[in-house]
């Protein structure tokens, strides 16, 4: 399992801020969270047994889904741009 490296990171905050020195909008931590949940699975995916890597995914799709929730009533537009940009919800 390899984490988010900084450079990836920075793409990431650069391709879903709001604003120039934004990197805290529920956007961006929406993007980081989805990198490394989708990372986690593909380790989860080779080790089945590592059950407290498990215990950390299950926390990052919570914290992610409660960021999503808070969009979705803050502002509707920008939740649904971010979820098709994410490619979220087949």
């Amino acid at each position: 399992m390899v984490a988010l490296t900084a450079e990836r990171k920075k793409e990431l905050i650069e391709g879903f801020r709001i604003h120039e020195n934004d990197t805290g909008s529920p956007e961006v931590q929406v993007a980081i969270l989805t990198e490394r949940i989708n990372q986690l699975s593909e380790h989860l995916r080779v080790h089945k047994k590592d059950f407290h890597s498990r215990r950390g995914l299950l926390k990052m799709v919570g914290q992610r889904r409660a960021l999503l929730n808070y969009l979705r009533d803050y502002d509707f537009k920008r939740y649904q741009r971010l979820i098709e940009k994410l490619g979220l919800r087949k």
